[in-house]
């Protein structure tokens, strides 16, 4: 009897630790599934010769404001690595710059194994983009105006020095009136980058423009309250007509927009960065 009650729990056992291993297995497919990192079916375009320039966040801690302890954050991973890869197979020369150059800080959440994405993967064994990413550009040693676009990736660092900056806000409006007409995307947080510059009348330019970027709804359910700027709540102050998407989590939602005069392109969050970048490169084929 003892001997059939082994063989019976470790049966058991057996199919417990097999169930267990086929759930983690799934789990990302799963994830992706809900809405998490979507797949992008749509067309692609080549656009050989454009230049684009994408620029991240450089500050590495989640912590209130003035501390220094706290968990390591940074750019969200894919919302680097998606648009690098899109416009590099549509035939562009990419660049990436930070607000002070150097090193990127990618937030380390944005790797785990449940919501890590192919284009991460990628990057992680892509010797140009590691030098690109350890090396990037500061910003006040880039003309934003010569290029045909400039992409604002998000993540929770963004939210503590993209709006910020000074520097970034005169940049983005020399993109804005370029000879090159250049296209600002972002996505997330990237947004906050936008919500300081100004026309050549000394308004807000993005007044009056349709915008997405993480909505409050997602941040409390994450439950991060202490970050410095909320990006639904900065572009509404600046005046952007600002849409988004829900679901019974807004993590796992998504929405892209574009304004009228499709200058400004815009994705909600982490899972709008492909079609985004898509999109911006659909615009540029026509131009």
């Amino acid at each position: 009897m003892k001997k059939k009650t082994r063989n019976i729990i470790l049966i058991v056992t057996g199919s417990v630790v097999v169930f267990v291993a086929a759930l983690l297995f799934a789990a990302p497919y799963i994830i992706q599934a809900m809405g998490v990192h979507p797949e992008y079916n749509g067309p692609t375009y080549t656009v050989e010769g454009k230049k684009a320039l994408i620029v991240t966040t450089s500050h590495d801690v989640l912590a209130p404001v003035g501390e220094t302890e706290g968990p390591a954050t940074g750019v969200a991973s894919s919302e680097l690595t998606h648009p690098y890869y899109v416009f590099i197979e549509a035939g562009m020369e990419v660049d990436i710059a930070s607000i002070q150059g150097g090193e990127i800080p990618v937030d380390p959440t944005s790797l785990n194994y449940f919501v890590i994405s192919d284009e991460d993967r990628r990057s992680r064994k892509d010797p140009v983009f590691q030098a690109k990413s350890m090396n990037s550009i500061k910003i006040d040693d880039v003309d934003f105006a010569s290029y045909d676009v400039v992409f604002l990736s998000g993540g929770w660092g963004a939210a503590y020095d993209l709006a910020q900056s000074d520097v970034l806000a005169v940049k983005i409006s020399e993109a804005y009136y370029s000879e090159k007409e250049t296209i600002l995307g972002s996505v997330c947080h990237g947004p906050l980058g936008f919500v300081n510059a100004k026309d050549m009348d000394g308004n807000l330019l993005i007044e009056g423009r349709t915008m997405t970027g993480v909505t409050n709804r997602q941040l409390d359910a994450l439950n991060i309250e202490f970050t410095p700027k909320h990006p639904e709540t900065e572009l509404k102050k600046a005046g952007a007509v600002f849409e988004s998407e829900t679901a019974f989590n807004d993590f796992f939602a998504t929405h892209v927009t574009m304004d009228y005069e499709e200058r400004f392109i815009t994705g909600q969050n982490q899972n709008s960065g492909l079609e985004v970048s898509h999109l911006i490169t659909e615009i540029l084929s026509k131009r």
